[in-house]
């Protein structure tokens, strides 16, 4: 495909960007382990196909074409920021054994955070809305290169990110404290509610 190599450039560059997505994984994995991430990776990558689908249809036409439209789904990603930042604020801290017990039952809890994240971020939207585009030939075999460009940014979701989880959980190994990991989950809580307020606000 003609421009693919260029896409996976964009695609990692755009993942890799520090946002509302990253931030999200780092402070996961900071409370829970790696793994403990597996459920808001998963819902972000998923998140990602239905962005991408919301594209392609007529919605994604309303939601590209109409500032009201585009306004409202920011309002609602910027209220969903503020939400994650205050429950991270308020959340108890966990330490790594019990993190090992409440990461099956918050597993379904985490998918649907990860993937409401995705789909009200409105990186991801100008991204699917703008960039992506660019790179389908609507005139020849549309789906198939639409679909190949999905699930390589989706994957690209997942190795990513769990690449951020590992470093969060390895950088959680030095800091074991309560208090270090309260001092982690207050700034992370800070950034979402400061991302959710500039987003507001744009």
């Amino acid at each position: 495909m003609e421009n693919y190599f260029l896409f996976l450039i964009i695609a990692a560059t755009t993942i890799l960007t520090p946002g509302p997505g990253v931030l999200f994984t780092l402070t996961t994995s900071a409370r829970y382990g790696a793994t403990g991430t597996i459920g808001v990776i998963f819902g972000m990558a998923i998140g990602s196909f239905v962005v991408a689908g919301i594209s392609a249809t007529s919605i994604g036409f309303i939601l590209s074409t109409s500032p009201t439209a585009f306004k409202v789904m920011k309002i609602f990603g910027a209220i969903y920021l503020i939400y994650l930042g205050i429950k991270l604020w308020v959340s108890p801290i966990i330490i790594e054994k019990q993190a090992k017990k409440i990461i099956n039952r918050n597993l379904k809890v985490q998918f649907v955070e990860g993937f409401t994240l995705q789909v009200t971020n409105p990186k991801e939207m100008l991204f699917f809305f703008s960039i992506l585009p660019l790179f389908i030939d609507h005139t020849s075999d549309y789906m198939s290169r639409f679909v190949l460009l999905v699930i390589t940014y989706s994957c690209f979701v997942i190795v990513i990110h769990s690449s951020y989880a590992f470093l969060a959980e390895y950088v959680r190994g030095w800091i074991s404290s309560k208090k270090g990991l309260r001092i982690i989950s207050c700034i992370g809580s800070i950034v979402f509610i400061i991302f959710g307020v500039t987003l507001g606000l744009i």
